[in-house]
């Protein structure tokens, strides 16, 4: 689905982004908050204070589930640069948290098992 603005769309199928990256994020390069690759975000619920754009919004649903930088980027077609520097103005609002790890325990974020881990080592270490 392509994404429309008031002013028009933002992609086009056929030619790809209409908007030039730098402009989505105001010209700036540089994110205030620090944020790699693979640095988890999620939406925290909060209500941001100011006036954010479209892309602001894209970023925040993209972080309902906690989700990498780099897939954030991806989904949106746009460089990991511009990302942060959204991810950075959500943040300072606190619409996102950062984090490599989660704030709360859940199974899928459980300890692997380590008789499992020492089985896989050694039977990964027998056939060398």
């Amino acid at each position: 689905m392509t994404p429309v603005h008031p002013d028009g769309p933002l992609m086009d199928e056929a030619v790809g982004r209409l908007v030039r990256p730098y402009t989505v994020s105001d010209g700036r390069t540089r994110a205030t908050f620090h944020f790699t690759l693979v640095t988890t975000v999620r939406a925290t619920g909060v209500q941001t204070e100011g006036a954010f754009g479209l892309e602001h919004a894209q970023v925040l649903a993209l972080c309902e589930q906690p989700v990498s930088v780099a897939e954030v980027a991806a989904r949106m077609q746009v460089p990991a640069a511009v990302v942060k520097v959204l991810l950075s103005d959500l943040a300072e609002g606190g619409a996102v948290v950062a984090g490599d790890t989660p704030t709360a325990p859940s199974d899928h974020y459980a300890r692997p098992d380590r008789d499992l881990l020492e089985a896989i080592r050694d039977g990964l270490l027998r056939r060398l």
